[in-house]
């Protein structure tokens, strides 16, 4: 599998997590070395596809407020519906997709770049302090 850097355009190198997480693995990563810029793969991929996009430092905190943000919206709704993650998490996502005005298969957070996620953010506070 071949994973290329958005920033610098160069093949990023399979490598374990703990390159980049001071010792501890959570699995394997692809990394570009010179950008600094990573993404996990999946955990039982053979052929370690990633999660989503390289992310620099920039763009992990951005995917992670919006992780934040959206998680808690979806964990609510499993527990005020009593319904399952994967449906709470299918719906969030349908509407999140809406919301942000693009297609249900491109609504993943971790293919956004950092002014979707910017945008998820928004979205998600704006309707958690509706909320209440």
């Amino acid at each position: 599998m071949e994973v290329r850097c958005p920033y610098c355009g160069e093949q990023a190198i399979l490598t374990d997590s703990s390159e980049v997480y001071h010792g501890k693995s959570y699995g394997m990563i692809w990394i570009c070395r010179p950008c600094k810029a990573w993404v996990g793969t999946h955990k039982n991929s053979k052929r370690h596809v990633p999660l989503g996009r390289l992310a620099n430092a920039e763009l992990r905190r951005w995917k992670i407020k919006a992780h934040d943000a959206f998680d808690d919206l979806w964990n609510r709704k499993m527990n005020r519906d009593r319904c399952s993650k994967t449906e709470a998490r299918t719906a969030g996502y349908s509407w999140l997709a809406a919301e942000l005005g693009i297609k249900e298969d491109d609504c993943h957070i971790g293919m956004f770049d950092v002014p979707m996620c910017r945008k998820a953010v928004d979205v998600c506070v704006r309707i958690r302090t509706k909320e209440g």
